[in-house]
C-alpha cells in the first residue's frame, strides 16, 4: 500500500517516534537523527543496531550494587581493596563514572534508578531501596553517603533514605555544599566532587 503524497514512509516514521521517546530527544533531533541514518553507510547503520542489541541482551544489574554490568557481581562490588564500610548512593549508573574520576572515594555503591518524584508518578516502591536496606542489613556497613543530585527530588529521596537508615544504627551523609542546586551529579567537575565527598555532612 503506496504512503500518502508527501507523507515519510512507515519505517522512517516508526524511527522519528522511537527516537522521540529517547530523554531529551524533541520532534526534530528525533528527525534530525533519522535522516542521518539513511545517509550513512549501510555497515554503519547495521552496527548501530548490533551495539543496541548487545547491549540489552550482554547487560544484567548487579545484585549486590544494581549497578548495570556484564558479569554479576560487578567489578567494583568484587574489587577487595575497597572499604566495605561505607556505600555510596546514587541515582543513576552514570553517577559512579563522575564519583570515581576524581579517585578520592574507595568504598562501595548503590544506585537507586531513579529519584522519589510524585509529579512523575515514581514512588518508593519504583527505586532500589529495599535492595539498599537489606544490603544494609546484611553487611559491614556503617555509613551510607547520600549522592544524590542537590535538586528538590534529590533532596527529598535522600532525606526519605535517611529516616529508613538511622533506626538501623547506620550514619548517614550528605555530600557537601560544593555541588550547586539544581545541577546533576554527571557534570560537577573533579575538585568539586572530591572535595564534597570528603566534606560530607550528616543528614
Amino acid at each position: 500500500m503506496n504512503e500518502p503524497l508527501g507523507a515519510a514512509p512507515a519505517p522512517v516514521t516508526r524511527l522519528v517516534e522511537e527516537f522521540h521517546k529517547l530523554p531529551g530527544v524533541g520532534p526534530k533531533s528525533a528527525q534530525r537523527l533519522t535522516y542521518h541514518l539513511l545517509r550513512i553507510p549501510h555497515d554503519d547503520a547495521v552496527a548501530l543496531a548490533q551495539a543496541i542489541i548487545e547491549l540489552k541482551e550482554r547487560t544484567v544489574l548487579c545484585s549486590i550494587c544494581q549497578n548495570v554490568t556484564e558479569s554479576d557481581p560487578c567489578g567494583i562490588c568484587r574489587d577487595g581493596a575497597r572499604d566495605r564500610t561505607a556505600v555510596c548512593v546514587v541515582e543513576e549508573p552514570l553517577d559512579i563514572l563522575a564519583v570515581e574520576r576524581p579517585r578520592g572515594f574507595h568504598g562501595l555503591y548503590h544506585v537507586l534508578h531513579g529519584v522519589i518524584s510524585p509529579m512523575d508518578g515514581i514512588g518508593p516502591e519504583d527505586l532500589k531501596i529495599g535492595e539498599l536496606l537489606a544490603r544494609v542489613r546484611n553487611s559491614a556497613v556503617t555509613e551510607v553517603i547520600m549522592a544524590t543530585n542537590p535538586n528538590l527530588e534529590g533532596e527529598a529521596t535522600a532525606m526519605y533514605i535517611s529516616r529508613l537508615l538511622t533506626p538501623l544504627g547506620i550514619r548517614v551523609t550528605r555530600l557537601a555544599r560544593g555541588l550547586p542546586m539544581g545541577s546533576d551529579l554527571e557534570y560537577a567537575d573533579d575538585v568539586t566532587l572530591s572535595r564534597a565527598i570528603e566534606n560530607r555532612q550528616d543528614v
